[in-house]
């Protein structure tokens, strides 16, 4: 049984087959209407969601199978306490598959380690969201033809972005891409996906804050807003909220065929007067996520026709559960009782380890 957590947990040759299954659903969905008819797919949200939640649920029904959840905390035992342990635990028993949202980073992966089901990750707080990843890279594949050479920019919150993070990781493993980092100071991408992801893998990049200085040069630009959610200061995020605005006037400096993406909902950084733009294309985006997710469902149910994922070895890395402790406040295990505290190493790093569940760098005691 193969979870989705992160979007490392797929090969590049894995990720190919399911976008390639996503295409052959695309031009013959009724080949597969019927495919997951018995199936029941969960949506466990914690954090509410449209695009996210409504897409996972449209492609079990779109597959032929049934789905069932909730949308909010509040309407499920988790407003009495229950653990995400024991909630898992508990809709096993009524579905095949769960897909899950959550505030927390790390929450899923709690989950994978007490699930009898497969688990997709569908969002844990700031940290990753592997199927709009998956999402991203269909619609440029689609739109572009390809997923290497070429360069993309990333536009406002990097910071507390998961679909940036997640996004930047896939990317990583193909040759010749070119990224560029577009934010304030108070909004940058965090330090370890540059140490970690995209120095190891010799890729260029650069970090501005200007937008009109350097869309000239994309192919893809990632408009992100600035996320209310994630900020304790109300008078932080109003200071930062309009930094980036994305209209006609700076649409006339991009290059004919850029493509402009954004994994919505959008606030202001997007004028309404791009839509018309034939460059803007985060509503086909939105479209290609059910298809992606079409695909992702069959793959890890091991139904017909779907592409088989290899049984992927145990993590060797040495597991330290004494000595450290995370101080990532977005942390599950901070607010969860029950969840044995585990660090690993830093890759490339002499001696530093991070969190398990959320993937921040660890404290010693």
């Amino acid at each position: 049984m193969r979870h989705l957590i992160d979007p490392m947990d797929l090969s590049v040759s894995e990720i190919t087959a399911i976008l390639d299954l996503a295409e052959k659903i695309i031009h013959n969905p009724e080949k597969y209407a019927h495919c997951c008819e018995g199936k029941v797919l969960a949506t466990l949200f914690y954090e509410p969601s449209t695009r996210t939640r409504l897409s996972f649920e449209s492609a079990m029904l779109h597959l032929g199978g049934k789905a069932l959840g909730f949308s909010s905390p509040s309407s499920s035992s988790v407003s009495k306490g229950e653990t995400v342990a024991d909630t898992i635990r508990v809709v096993s028993c009524y579905a095949d598959i769960c897909a899950m949202r959550h505030p927390k980073e790390g929450a899923p992966t709690v989950a994978s380690h007490f699930s009898g089901i497969p688990i997709i990750n569908a969002g844990d707080g700031g940290h990753q969201h592997p199927t709009q990843t998956l999402t991203d890279l269909l619609t440029i594949r689609t739109l572009k033809g390809k997923l290497d050479h070429f360069t993309i920019g990333f536009c406002g919150d990097l910071k507390f972005g998961r679909t940036v993070h997640s996004l930047v990781k896939a990317l990583s493993r193909y040759e010749g891409v070119n990224f560029i980092f577009i934010s304030p100071d108070e909004l940058k991408m965090p330090a370890h996906l540059f140490t970690e992801v995209l120095d190891p893998a010799g890729l260029s990049y650069r970090e501005t804050a200007s937008l009109e200085e350097v869309i000239g040069q994309l192919d893809v630009l990632y408009m992100t807003r600035v996320q209310q959610e994630r900020f304790s200061d109300e008078e932080e995020y109003l200071r930062l909220r309009d930094t980036y605005i994305l209209d006609t006037e700076k649409m006339a400096l991009a290059k004919p065929d850029m493509i402009v993406l954004h994994p919505l909902p959008r606030v202001n950084e997007i004028t309404p007067e791009v839509d018309n733009d034939p460059r803007a294309a985060y509503f086909k985006q939105v479209l290609c996520g059910r298809y992606v997710r079409m695909a992702l469902i069959m793959t890890l149910l091991g139904v017909a026709g779907a592409p088989r994922l290899e049984e992927r070895e145990k993590d060797t890395a040495q597991v330290v559960t004494q000595g450290y402790h995370c101080t990532n406040h977005s942390c599950i295990t901070l607010v969860e009782r029950g969840i044995p505290p585990k660090f690993v190493p830093i890759e490339g790093s002499q001696g530093s380890y991070k969190c398990l569940y959320c993937e921040h760098e660890a404290q010693k005691d």
